[in-house]
C-alpha cells in the first residue's frame, strides 16, 4: 500500500451485540484522543473501522461486501480497520482477499490501534490477533460524555463451549475486570450524564472479583452511585444465575426487573447435542425462583432452531416451553454452521426449508407472548427514563422498568425520569400517559 497522510477523520460501525457497541465506543474515544475526530454526517470518513460480529449469518462474507462498498465514485477508498469478532477468526485471510484492508484486529487487541494507524499512514498492514496478558482495559483513555444510558464491560471470554459458537475462538477464556476499576468507570458514567447503566458479559453473570465477590455485589455497590438509577446486566447463563443474584432482583430497587436468560432450545436432548449445561427442568426451576423473588419480572431469552438432528416433536417442545414461561421480549434465529465449530461437523443438518417453517412459528409465538406481557402492563404506573424525541410534536420516547418502549406526550428532556400510566398496548411498544415529573 502506498503511504498516506494520517487520518483526520474516523468512522466506527459496529455490527451485533450490545458488547459490540461498546467495543465500539471504546475505540471511537481512543481514536479522539489521537486528535481524530468523528466524519460527519454525509462526510467520507478518513479512516473506516467494521466492527464485525461472527454471530452473524455469512459474517465473513458480509464483510467482505461491506469493504467494497466502501470504495468512492473516484476509485479512492479510506483507510479500512477490520476489528471484533469476524477479524479474530479470519486474521491473515482478510488481509489475502481483502487488498484494500489496512489494518485487521481483534476484539482483545484494539486498543492497539493508535500504533496500526501510524504504519498504515507509512503504507504497511498489519494483522493484531493476540489476547495479550495485559488487557485493553489497563491502557484504554478514561470515559467520555454519554447520554441517559451507558454500557459497561464488566466480563468478557466463555468458557462454556456450546456446539454451535465461536465466542471462546473469538473471545477468549472468561476474564472478569476487577471491582475496583468497573466502580470507577461506573461513577464516571454517571458523572457525564448516565443515569441507567447496562452491565455487558459474555456471561456477564458469572462475573467474579479476585475475592470471589459475584455480580450481586457489584451490583450492590454501583446502586450506591448517588444519581445512577437503574442498573440492568447481560447476557446472563443459566448455570450462573447464583441465589444471591436473584436475591437482588428483589432487594436493589436500581437493578431492575428485566432477566434475560438464553435457554436456546425446549428440548433436554437438544440442549445435550448444544452442550448446554441446563436441562428444561433446571432452567424453569430458576425461573420460577427468580419471579418468586420478583414477580412482575420481565423475562427474555435467546432461541435457535433448526439444530443438526432436530426432530419435529423436539420442536414442538420448544414451543411449549415459550407458553410455559410467557416471555416479554426474545430472540429466535435460525441454526447457521460456524466454521470450526462441533455443530457444523454434525449430521443431520436440517434443511432450510424446515428451519424456515419452524422460524415463522416460534416467532408468532414470541410476539403473542410480548404482546400479552404488553397489554397486561396497561394501567401500571411507572418510571419511564427519556431517552429521545418522538415523531409528534411534544412526543417523547423511553423505555419502562420492563425495557418496554413507551411513547407520551409531555414537556420533558433526554434523561429525564417520569412517571407515566400505561393506557395502550401494541406488540412492540406502549402508549403512555404523563402522571409527574420525578426529576431531570
Amino acid at each position: 500500500m502506498r503511504p498516506t497522510p494520517p487520518p483526520q477523520t474516523y468512522r466506527v460501525k459496529s455490527f451485533g451485540c450490545q458488547m459490540n457497541v461498546y467495543d465500539g465506543e471504546r475505540m471511537a474515544e481512543l481514536l479522539a484522543t489521537q486528535g481524530i475526530r468523528p466524519a460527519a454526517d454525509g462526510e467520507d470518513a478518513d479512516l473506516v473501522v467494521l466492527n464485525t460480529c461472527h454471530i452473524r449469518e455469512k459474517a465473513a462474507e458480509k464483510v467482505y461486501s461491506d469493504i467494497g462498498r466502501l470504495r468512492r465514485e473516484d476509485g479512492s477508498a479510506p483507510l479500512i480497520a477490520v476489528a471484533g469478532c469476524v477479524a479474530q477468526a479470519e486474521g491473515e485471510e482478510i488481509m489475502a482477499r481483502a487488498p484494500a484492508v489496512s489494518m485487521v484486529v481483534g476484539p482483545q487487541a484494539y486498543h492497539r490501534l493508535p500504533e496500526m494507524i501510524e504504519q498504515a499512514a507509512l503504507g504497511q498492514r498489519s494483522v493484531d490477533t493476540d489476547m495479550p496478558a495485559q488487557t485493553k482495559f489497563d491502557v484504554l483513555p478514561a470515559r467520555r460524555k454519554v447520554g441517559p444510558n451507558a454500557f459497561l464491560t464488566v466480563q468478557e471470554g466463555c468458557d462454556k463451549f456450546c456446539t454451535y459458537c465461536v465466542v471462546p475462538y473469538t473471545r477468549g477464556a472468561e476474564i472478569s475486570r476487577s471491582f475496583n476499576d468497573l466502580v470507577e468507570e461506573a461513577r464516571s458514567l454517571v458523572e457525564a450524564g448516565a443515569r441507567e447503566i447496562t452491565l455487558l458479559g459474555q456471561n456477564v453473570n458469572a462475573w467474579r472479583d479476585d475475592s470471589n465477590r459475584g455480580l450481586e455485589k457489584l451490583v450492590e455497590e454501583l446502586a450506591a452511585i448517588p444519581g445512577l438509577a437503574r442498573i440492568r446486566y447481560t447476557t446472563s447463563h443459566p448455570n450462573d444465575m447464583t441465589e444471591g443474584l436473584i436475591e437482588a432482583h428483589r432487594d436493589i430497587p436500581q437493578l431492575m426487573p428485566f432477566l434475560h436468560l438464553p435457554v436456546q432450545a425446549g428440548n433436554d436432548r437438544v440442549l445435550k447435542a448444544m452442550n448446554r449445561s441446563h436441562t428444561v427442568d433446571s432452567y424453569l426451576r430458576i425461573i420460577d425462583r427468580v419471579r418468586a423473588a420478583r414477580p412482575d419480572i420481565a423475562l427474555s431469552g435467546d432461541f435457535i432452531v433448526g439444530f443438526p438432528g432436530e426432530t419435529d416433536a423436539e420442536f414442538e417442545d420448544t414451543l411449549k416451553l415459550v407458553e410455559r414461561v410467557g416471555y416479554a421480549q426474545c430472540f429466535s434465529f435460525k441454526y447457521s454452521p460456524r466454521p470450526g465449530t462441533p455443530a457444523a461437523d454434525m449430521e443431520d443438518q436440517v434443511p432450510m426449508a424446515v428451519m424456515d417453517e419452524r422460524l415463522q412459528r416460534l416467532q408468532a409465538a414470541l410476539s403473542a407472548s410480548q404482546l400479552a406481557f404488553n397489554q397486561a402492563s396497561v394501567g401500571k404506573r411507572c418510571t419511564v427514563l427519556v431517552e429521545r424525541k418522538g415523531k409528534l410534536p411534544g412526543q417523547w420516547l423511553g423505555k419502562s422498568p420492563w425495557l418496554q418502549s413507551v411513547h407520551f406526550t409531555a414537556d420533558a428532556a433526554i434523561g429525564d425520569l417520569v412517571e407515566v400510566e400505561l393506557v395502550e398496548a401494541g406488540p412492540n411498544s406502549l402508549s403512555g400517559r404523563l402522571v409527574s415529573a420525578i426529576s431531570g
